[in-house]
């Protein structure tokens, strides 16, 4: 919901299209054994230090609009430090000051009598605010779709509310959607005891107009013998400067040529060895990214959805991300893009969006 706030527009997007249904291959491709050197995007990585920093802002102000008179001493707001996702050497106050023309700062005493800061915000981005309200109400039923959407990926279309949160700022969705939206939609979401004691939020039905994938809907760009045998290829740009051998590229052709199983159809028929079922998951990663604003995530993300999302160990083990790795991420750089920095804990974009 950031840049939605600070640019006061969204657009509502609509589906309906129907389910393809996977089905079973036999598939003789082999994968090829090859080393690849990553190729950094500097201007990706400059939106990532600079997201860093409106996230939080954007967080902030969704704190302090819930607070009496949208204003809160310092040690207040420190205690929502751990979902501002600054860093640690980074004094919450000094951040504050950062910005003025968000935030305004006055003084408390507190019971001791001590002299305390105390923020709330500018007239004028009290008004920004009362604009995201706007919109998020304008693009409600985009905002539930994405949401349905994530839940439909799962096996059991349910997700424990933590990993929900940990995705609530990719979706769009409100700082507090679990008491601002989720209650106001009974027939649609329901909170549950998961087997871990935590909480769940499960999705109530399954929806077959929104259980199409990005892919699907980008039908119409591919060929008609493509079409015919179920064989959608994934969109392809690299980033500059990186580059295939021939025999890399050979064999991404071959791959691209393999059926394509939806993300949301049954994919228990699959053999997980094979380049089939490895095409699948390729593409509920894809689908994923696509669900986001802004079609990145970090990847700290990604493995909190291993196991909801049915995919391997491997898929989000260190090694995965590695460069000299033959599977997935090492001959579809063209695909997804990840993200080296550090402070961000990794970053994974999908390159065809843009």
């Amino acid at each position: 919901m950031g840049y939605w706030f600070l640019c006061g527009k969204a657009k509502v997007f609509g589906f309906s299209c129907g389910l393809r249904k996977g089905f079973s291959y036999q598939q003789s491709f082999s994968l090829v054994n090859v080393k690849l050197k990553w190729v950094k995007d500097k201007t990706l990585d400059a939106v990532v230090v600079g997201e860093r920093d409106l996230r939080a802002a954007c967080n902030l102000v969704s704190i302090l609009s819930s607070a009496p008179n949208c204003c809160l001493p310092i040690y207040q707001l420190s205690r929502h430090r751990g979902q501002l996702g600054l860093p640690h050497d980074l004094k919450l106050s000094t951040f504050i000051r950062r910005y003025p023309t968000i935030f305004d700062e006055s003084y408390v005493f507190d019971s001791a009598g001590t002299r305390v800061p105390c923020f709330e915000m500018t007239p004028e981005a009290l008004n920004l605010y009362h604009d995201k309200l706007g919109v998020i109400r304008e693009g409600m039923m985009d905002l539930l779709d994405r949401l349905r959407k994530l839940l439909m990926l799962t096996k059991d279309r349910t997700l424990p509310l933590q990993t929900v949160d940990q995705l609530k700022w990719d979706l769009g969705l409100p700082y507090n959607y679990a008491d601002s939206l989720i209650p106001h939609y009974p027939d649609l979401f329901c909170l549950v005891r998961l087997a871990d004691d935590r909480i769940g939020l499960k999705l109530l039905s399954w929806d077959d107009t929104l259980a199409v994938s990005q892919l699907e809907k980008n039908a119409v760009m591919q060929t008609e013998e493509d079409l015919k045998n179920n064989c959608l290829a994934f969109p392809i740009g690299f980033t500059r400067g990186f580059g295939l051998k021939r025999k890399c590229m050979e064999w991404l052709k071959e791959w691209q040529k393999l059926p394509y199983t939806s993300p949301y159809a049954d994919a228990s028929h699959l053999d997980p060895r094979t380049d089939v079922s490895e095409k699948r998951i390729v593409g509920v990663f894809h689908e994923l990214l696509h669900l986001t604003i802004q079609k990145k995530t970090q990847r700290q993300n990604v493995s909190n959805l291993r196991k909801p999302l049915s995919l391997p160990q491997k898929f989000t083990k260190g090694k995965i991300w590695k460069l000299d790795e033959k599977r997935i991420f090492g001959q579809k750089q063209g695909l997804v893009q990840e993200n080296c920095l550090c402070r961000c804990g990794g970053l994974i974009k999908d390159r065809s969006w843009s």
